[in-house]
């Protein structure tokens, strides 16, 4: 099945043109998403808590709003659904836990205000694993996410519901966060578009600390232009965040809204680096990217030049690990202490860890990212982006928790397999993977890019370009068949 037979997975750019040709509206929209949610969620369980009264009055609101002439956005009336980390008010909101099972939001994130206050319509949540700890969504409320090309095979993690929804064509866009790779990491999976973009570019508040540049809130969509879209809204300072950039996310909508121009990958400098210093990638991986990203990059002119990154990488993962810790402990040590039995392993493994850290732990984890970013800091005025696998593995099956091996190569603990993108989180660049194409088992694998910090226009105009040169997205999942 291709797109143009299914307008549940047309473009974002194409549902805001029908809406405003006036060829459907926004509750027919909805009710197309609805059915779409009817006919395949039962097999992959990617949205939960679904409100379908709340989606109603929103699409009924942005009729009128149409009707009227005061459209808030240009997303206005599209279908979408919010993250389950996020406090939408009004919607159940469980963070994957039991300990929020029964909770119900009554305020709204900032990224959850501003896609309301753009007009968009949702529908319910997307499932994460349990407050978003690890690459593969599932816990103990609503279970696993399956993979819409093969529902035997994970989503990916943490965005793993939005990933899976946006692929199966049960919302337009949708929210994501990144720590470890959430955003990149389901794309890959899904075969769709996951934007990690620098730090302060999207607001994390409300939150626990929000000074923490290792985590981030990002767009998600089929597309780099419909993940540019929704960046567009979600973007932009804010009072309740103290490191947010100033202005709005204007400059992202112009990507959205310009053709991609194929002349920004004439000349640009590609460094490809297939092991991202040093790790195992399965072969099937590393096959796909092989031969369709890098020709396809050196056909459109760009200089591509290979590196492992060994050295430009040493000691990341030290530089990531222990402040990640540091702040499981700081925010989950009370749960931890009082309910471990009803908590993921994991989480509880990485908050025991957290508070054993010690002062002079912190102090070096500080110093080894301080000189890895130096070190990229260099490395940018030579090359302008950096190209990688988004993930070690294709999807894997999803009733294992985590990978435990790669190419033959034991995975020590459930964030070893998620080195691939993890390891660029501390250098506070711009990230993201992209849809490159199909493992023989017709399996999606996601080319990541990433760049300097502050140039995330500019990598959405680099990825956009490959997309156009390279349009895997287009293929629809297995589950569509």
């Amino acid at each position: 099945m291709q797109v143009t037979d299914d307008l549940c997975r047309a473009t974002a750019r194409e549902h805001i043109d029908l809406l405003a040709a006036g060829t459907i509206s926004a509750r027919e929209l909805l009710q197309l998403h609805l059915d779409r949610i009817d006919q395949v969620n039962d097999r992959v369980n990617a949205v939960v808590s679904i409100d379908r009264d709340i989606a109603e009055a929103a699409a009924d609101a942005s009729d009128a709003r149409r009707a009227a002439g005061q459209l808030r956005s240009p997303l206005d009336g599209l279908p979408t659904a919010f993250k389950d980390l996020e406090d939408a008010a009004g919607f159940r909101t469980t963070r994957g836990s039991r300990r929020f099972a029964d909770n119900i939001s009554t305020s709204d994130s900032d990224v959850v205000a501003r896609m309301r206050g753009a007009g968009m319509v949702p529908i319910g949540k997307t499932n994460t694993p349990e407050f978003g700890t690890g690459s593969h969504t599932i816990n103990d409320v609503f279970g696993p996410t399956r993979n819409p090309y093969d529902p035997t095979r994970s989503a990916g993690g943490s965005s793993g519901g939005a990933a899976a929804a946006l692929a199966a064509g049960m919302v337009s866009v949708a929210d994501g966060s990144d720590m470890g790779g959430s955003l990149r990491n389901p794309a890959s999976f899904c075969n769709v578009v996951g934007f990690r973009p620098t730090p302060g570019v999207v607001p994390m508040s409300p939150g626990g600390d929000l000074w923490n540049t290792l985590p981030v809130k990002g767009p998600m969509g089929r597309t780099v232009r419909d993940a540019a879209l929704l960046l567009s809204v979600i973007a932009g300072e804010s009072p309740r965040s103290p490191i947010t950039f100033p202005g709005d996310g204007s400059r992202f909508a112009r990507v959205a809204e310009e053709a991609p121009d194929q002349s920004i990958l004439a000349g640009l400098r590609v460094l490809w680096s297939p092991s991202v210093g040093g790790l195992a990638i399965d072969p099937a991986v590393r096959r796909v990217l092989e031969e369709r990203a890098v020709p396809e990059l050196r056909a459109a002119g760009a200089t591509v030049i290979e590196n492992s990154l060994e050295a430009e990488l040493a000691g990341i993962d030290e530089a990531f690990r222990t402040p990640r810790a540091h702040g499981y402990a700081a925010g989950f040590r009370d749960a931890v202490a009082t309910t471990p039995e009803i908590l993921a392993p994991e989480l509880v493994a990485n908050t025991t860890w957290g508070l054993s850290l010690t002062a002079t732990d912190l102090a070096r984890a500080d110093e080894l990212r301080t000189q890895a970013f130096a070190r990229f800091a260099e490395l940018f005025t030579e090359v302008d982006v950096i190209a990688a696998p988004a993930a070690t593995v294709p999807p894997f099956p999803v009733e294992e928790r985590w990978v435990r091996e790669v190419d033959g190569v034991p995975q020590n603990d459930y964030l070893d397999w998620m080195r691939a993108a993890w390891r660029f989180t501390p250098l506070g660049g711009a990230s993201m993977s992209v849809p490159c194409g199909f493992t023989d088992e017709g399996l999606p694998v996601g080319l990541q890019l990433v760049t300097a910090p502050r140039r995330d226009e500019f990598l959405l105009r680099v990825a956009a370009a490959f997309e156009e040169r390279v349009p895997a997205w287009r293929e629809a999942p297995a589950i569509l068949g």
